[in-house]
């Protein structure tokens, strides 16, 4: 069902765009091609070296729904809020240029949101490349079931879900709250939609996947450069500040969350990357353990991660750099930790039991 009517709210869908030619018509068609229909779609062109600047003028100059802004390059964060400033709906979106909106996404949010009045509603979000689509382990956890104006207190692990473009939110609550994504820094959804939970009165959450999001085989997509320092530095940055709103607007309880369940999710990553990294990288990767798990919070092992990602980030922090490289290894050959059961208990392999000073939540499952 196409929703036609002038008077339905009207939808503003900001989309940044940088060097994404093999991409943009598909994402645009996406969009466009919603059952939502009272779009505006403004595309920020953010200074591409490309033709994704002239594919953009092209689609506008055949849907009077398109606008496109052009600017000198600024990054993510500068080029949403340059298409921020322009929207006129009622409602906002976002959606990165490289991916897609399924049928009907938008439909369903602004209904919700048209139900309940919320500040913000948020769906459920695929993985695809080529050959597969999937949905990731924690948005399966917290759209498994929907949930009508509730409040983060009443559903903590929502700080997890930290992108921009699953969401649907008013506008005049995005405004009110003051709500902008930082400049000049990778990561910027994180601070921002932390804000945006914690400072909603009331959200909706969705069980319905409303975006797919590409796994990009040509490995350039700023998810796929962790072992660069500036991408670690970019990454803590957006922690301390992320983290600062947790601490100041949260209750101990939703703090709790944050630390052992959120705040860890990503560091794996860093920890595999830090082996073939410079000094400078391994010290920051340390600091930034000793900051968030360090003696205010819960240490790395007590995090609720798998037990192999655990490890990683005690060796870590114990400044023990070779014995990581050889867990590492060691997870490669085994394809994870193997694990053997002796009698009722499973027992857990990994090369360094038999250490002493090993914490006992590395000892086991």
């Amino acid at each position: 069902m196409r929703l036609l009517s002038r008077r339905r709210p009207l939808l503003s869908v900001v989309v940044p765009v940088y060097d994404v030619e093999g991409y943009l018509a598909q994402s645009m068609d996406s969009i466009l091609g919603q059952s939502h229909s009272t779009l505006e779609v403004i595309v920020v062109d953010d200074g591409s070296t490309d033709r994704s600047g002239d594919l953009a003028d092209e689609i506008a100059a055949n849907d009077p729904r398109v606008t496109v802004i052009h600017q000198a390059n600024s990054g993510l964060g500068a080029a949403r809020n340059a298409g921020s400033r322009q929207a006129t709906g009622t409602y906002l979106a976002y959606a990165d240029s490289d991916d897609l909106v399924p049928d009907r996404a938008y439909e369903v949010m602004v209904a919700s949101l048209e139900r309940t009045g919320s500040d913000l509603a948020v769906g459920s979000v695929t993985r695809f490349d080529d050959d597969r689509t999937f949905e990731l382990g924690l948005m399966n956890e917290n759209h498994r079931e929907p949930r009508a104006s509730v409040g983060i207190e009443e559903v903590p692990l929502m700080l997890a879900d930290v992108f921009a473009w699953n969401k649907v939110f008013r506008r005049s609550f995005w405004e009110q709250a003051g709500l902008a994504f930082p400049e000049g820094v990778r990561y910027e959804d994180q601070p921002t939609l932390t804000r945006a939970f914690i400072q909603a009165e009331r959200f909706d959450v969705l069980t319905e996947p409303v975006y797919r999001w590409r796994i990009r085989g040509d490995g350039t997509s700023i998810s796929q450069q962790r072992a660069a320092l500036v991408d670690l530095s970019d990454r803590m940055l957006t922690k301390r500040w992320s983290t600062a709103v947790v601490e100041e607007d949260t209750s101990a309880a939703t703090q709790d969350v944050w630390y052992r369940r959120v705040l860890p999710i990503d560091m794996w990553e860093y920890f595999r990357a830090a082996p073939g990294c410079d000094d400078a990288y391994w010290a920051m990767l340390r600091q930034g353990l000793e900051e968030f798990w360090g003696p205010h919070s819960v240490p790395f092992e007590q995090t609720t991660l798998p037990l192999r990602q655990r490890l990683m980030g005690w060796l870590v922090a114990q400044d023990r750099r070779d014995d990581l490289s050889d867990l590492l290894d060691f997870i490669d050959l085994h394809g994870g930790l193997p694990r053997r059961r002796e009698g009722d208990e499973e027992v857990v392999e990994h090369p360094f039991l038999d250490l002493p000073e090993l914490p006992s939540e590395l000892r086991g499952p």
